[in-house]
């Protein structure tokens, strides 16, 4: 029924126009301060004549720093500082270059747990005002949840993109920003580099995939204003990404440098609508792309330092004049036309504001500087970019006070009623693709003795799982006798043994499944379960793609992430405990001919 032939280039004209079906509309909120009033303005412009010129361009740098506090940091992270930075703290960081933000990473240690963060982050704002000319710190990090989460348990762990994507649920992508907002908020954090706005139509994306809300451009453009909604009524900052769109590529930025083909009419048909959402909901800042797109700039440079794309597109054509942003400058993708000394003067003169994590923040910082002096980035260019990202700053409240209490942690941080919301949110994302003979709901009689196998990729926070001892514990929970049996992504030969020897005598067997591929041996597990007999439920725990690979399944499922707060709404979705309610919100195709379809955006089946 689902099987039909079509062409790549129709699957993208089908893609960008189907209608998404929401359960609810984005009410329309007030986006943080939405505009900077007359006499703040002239105060920030008289700020920044006052400071040097140095001043300026450390206004520019969003950077890493290792360590959990912002003045004594362990030796290690002390360390590594000095290797890296030359610097010993994130306050000595800040008197020293300057910086306008600071970004967060757990393997940077700077996210142990949430009233360290606050602390940290109190440390940063003391140091910021410290400085000759005082100006607070735009604090940072990737919080986009399901696969990309910086800060873990105890704070709110909520479902990713995808997964709300395939929820239909504006309101439901509105919560779960507003929820990470008020957390992130809540430790100091001022900005998150989400929502995610590439339309992922290439199942091979290596890069974005189960970030992006989903295939259909008019679908992605309604989650994303409503998650921009949701966060900026919270008090931070967002960065809608990765303009302009990342997500039909089949290389990672991280490596190398993505060509997107896409013509012009199709790029402003696919990838444009999402950013222009954003805009109109206010968007305060907006991330570029390491990747290459000739038909909207045909010197093939870098999204990140094309001026045709940044100042063109971006701001004249789409009318956006707010913050803009770099991906990480330490990225293949952006090095490897250019030096990395070129990068941020090239970036800048493309008309970016903010340059994000260079590898080497002396060589940039003093690239920049030595461009302003030689005349090929002037004083006002660079001003320019100042006001905006001070007025950003004034328009989160950070100049009349960017401090946390821990009081602000304990009121709002891994509430109870923030985890019970993730788990509402999380039992409408859940998609059945099939369910041969009605197998689900399983029955707590007939199928109580259960075996859960598959895949534990590590924690995206390096805080929850593994997957499938928190589905076994689930389903232990909730009336079934469950074990738990990690089989990894690669299955050896001596695993599946084990596998198909534990199968013997349950009533089912659950695998979590991780981006199953043409060889992967995870496709030898799920046969080699299902010709024991015993009833296999798959559940694809990251892309939804993996079913096309699989076969004599006898229920399937897609959790677009393998998150706690996923696999245990999985869980009262095999269990009956809830219906499955999630919808496709990419189409899965047929893996050996992928102009075919096999399982169109909105297929989902339900009890």
């Amino acid at each position: 029924m689902h099987d039909r032939t079509i062409s790549r280039r129709t699957l993208l004209t089908a893609t960008a126009v189907a209608a998404a079906a929401v359960t609810t509309t984005a009410a329309a909120a007030p986006p943080v301060a939405a505009r900077t009033p007359v006499a703040a303005r002239d105060r920030l412009r008289r700020l920044v004549a006052r400071m040097s010129l140095e001043e300026k361009v450390g206004q520019l740098f969003v950077m890493r720093v290792y360590g959990h506090s912002a003045t004594a940091p362990d030796q290690a992270d002390i360390d590594a500082n000095l290797a890296e930075i030359g610097v010993r703290t994130a306050a000595e960081l800040i008197s020293t270059y300057h910086v306008g933000g600071i970004i967060y990473f757990a393997w940077a240690h700077n996210t142990r747990d949430p009233h360290q963060i606050a602390g940290l982050s109190n440390g940063i704002q003391r140091a910021g005002l410290a400085q000759r000319t005082p100006v607070p710190l735009l604090v940072a990090t990737d919080q986009e949840h399901g696969i990309v989460a910086r800060v873990g348990k105890p704070a709110t762990l909520l479902p990713g993109a995808m997964a709300l994507g395939a929820s239909r649920s504006h309101s439901a992508a509105r919560e779960a920003a507003r929820i990470a907002g008020a957390e992130l908020a809540a430790m100091g954090i001022n900005q998150n580099y989400a929502p995610d706005a590439d339309v992922n139509v290439n199942p091979a994306n290596p890069v974005i995939g189960v970030r992006s809300f989903g295939a259909d451009p008019q679908a992605v453009a309604g989650m994303v204003a409503a998650q921009v909604t949701g966060y900026q009524s919270a008090g931070i900052a967002t960065a809608a990404k990765h303009f302009p769109g990342h997500g039909d590529t089949k290389d990672d930025s991280h490596y190398s440098l993505p060509t997107i083909h896409h013509t012009r009419a199709q790029w402003t048909e696919l990838d444009a609508p999402p950013f222009r959402a954003a805009i109109a909901a206010g968007v305060t800042s907006i991330m570029t792309a390491h990747i290459v797109v000739p038909a909207l700039d045909p010197s093939e440079d870098p999204a990140t330092l094309s001026r045709p794309i940044v100042t063109g597109v971006l701001r004249e054509q789409l009318g956006y004049d707010g913050v803009v942003v770099t991906d990480a400058l330490g990225m293949e993708g952006v090095r490897q036309k250019y030096g990395d000394a070129r990068v941020p003067v090239l970036a800048l003169q493309a008309g970016v504001d903010q340059l994000l994590n260079p590898p080497h923040l002396d060589l940039a910082w003093n690239a920049v500087l030595t461009a302003v002096k030689d005349g090929e980035l002037s004083v006002r260019r660079i001003e320019e970019s100042v006001l905006r990202i001070l007025e950003l700053k004034e328009r989160l409240g950070l100049f009349r006070d960017p401090y946390v209490t821990g009081r602000d942690v304990d009121r709002t941080v891994g509430t109870r009623a923030h985890l019970a919301a993730a788990d509402r949110i999380a039992d409408t994302t859940t998609t059945l693709l099939t369910n041969e003979r009605g197998l689900l709901p399983l029955s707590r009689r007939r199928e109580r003795n259960v075996l859960v196998v598959g895949a534990d990729p590590a924690s995206p926070s390096g805080t929850t799982g593994p997957p499938t001892t928190v589905l076994a514990t689930a389903l232990n929970e909730l009336g079934f006798s469950a074990t738990a049996l990690s089989t990894g992504t690669a299955p050896t030969a001596a695993k599946i043994d084990e596998a198909v020897a534990g199968a013997r005598g349950k009533d089912a067997v659950v695998v979590a499944t991780y981006n199953v591929s043409a060889t992967s041996s995870q496709r030898t597990l799920v046969s080699a379960l299902a010709a024991t007999g015993v009833p296999v439920v798959t559940v694809a725990i990251r892309n939804p793609y993996d079913i096309a690979r699989l076969s004599g399944v006898a229920a399937s499922l897609a959790t677009y992430s393998w998150t706690d707060v996923e696999l245990r709404g999985v869980a009262r979705v095999i269990a009956g405990r809830v219906r499955p309610r999630g919808l496709l919100p990419v189409p899965v195709q047929h893996a050996d001919d992928p102009a075919r379809v096999l399982y169109p955006i909105g297929h989902g089946l339900s009890y």
